[in-house]
């Protein structure tokens, strides 16, 4: 009996240990809106605000998301944190969990940090990605799978909206912290660059070809779920030898824009 009790505590701990509180989607009935929001070096420090989306269209068409006033006088890594051993809990990063993705609105071209903390106040630092459109819904996707976590178990999650120095006010809007790969709202910015997939169908690779640099790229399936994705390229091929047949989508990102490509693997 005394084994059973151990074992039983043993899973106990293993579970509320890995139990991570996600999508951060900010909704009533959801994560994010209720938990207690920090400040930090932004001058005055003006709180987090939960607000109507001011912009319900393109890729994000949410009730609720959250407000950043990133002041000019504030520091470049001003931001906010949720609170230690509450909110999104705790949780340790592997491959289901490694991709992190954030929707953001910005006025103006800055990068977003987003840093991992434990509850000792230990991490590894912030990854940071730029926006690439301004005054509407852009989704970011940031790969923590890239840095060495030590088995490290996180129990709160920063957020830099405009990691820059500013020459104004500037107000950011985020919302979806780690959401689904949003699907392009539009053709616009398909019609930017031109990428050729080979072979077409294929069964254990599939090659990049482009005349633009293509900088990361993501993998759907037919239902809209996120299969393969990876932010740097040096090679162009992707191994989809673990992908079951199938009819797929991949969308690659350059500086010049976006563009979304069907391949068969067969």
């Amino acid at each position: 009996m005394k084994k059973l009790i151990n074992l039983a505590f043993a899973i106990f701990v293993f579970v509320s240990a890995t139990a991570q509180n996600i999508p951060i989607d900010f909704e009533e009935s959801g994560n994010g809106a209720d938990w207690t929001w920090t400040t930090f070096e932004n001058d005055s420090n003006p709180p987090l605000e939960i607000i109507p989306n001011p912009d319900p269209s393109g890729i994000n068409t949410s009730s609720t998301v959250a407000k950043f006033t990133a002041l000019q006088s504030g520091q470049p890594f001003a931001g906010c944190e949720s609170l230690h051993g509450a909110g999104i809990g705790n949780f340790t990063i592997d491959e289901s969990n490694s991709i992190i993705r954030i929707m953001v609105w910005k006025p103006v071209i800055s990068d977003v940090g987003i840093k991992l903390v434990t509850e000792t106040g230990w991490s590894k630092g912030e990854l940071k990605v730029a926006n690439t459109k301004v005054n509407e819904w852009e989704q970011l996707t940031f790969d923590f799978s890239t840095v060495d976590h030590e088995n490290m178990t996180y129990d709160q999650i920063v957020i830099f909206p405009d990691f820059s120095s500013r020459e104004s006010d500037n107000i950011i809007y985020f919302d979806g912290i780690y959401g689904e790969a949003a699907m392009p709202s539009s053709t616009k910015d398909l019609e930017k660059i031109e990428v050729r997939l080979f072979p077409n169908p294929a069964t254990d690779a599939i090659t990049i070809q482009s005349a633009s640099v293509i900088r990361s790229y993501e993998v759907y399936s037919v239902t809209g779920e996120v299969v393969a994705a990876k932010k740097s390229i040096e090679n162009p091929t992707i191994n989809i030898s673990d992908l079951p047949k199938g009819i797929y989508l991949l969308r690659a990102f350059s500086d010049e824009g976006t563009v979304m490509k069907k391949f068969i693997k067969g």
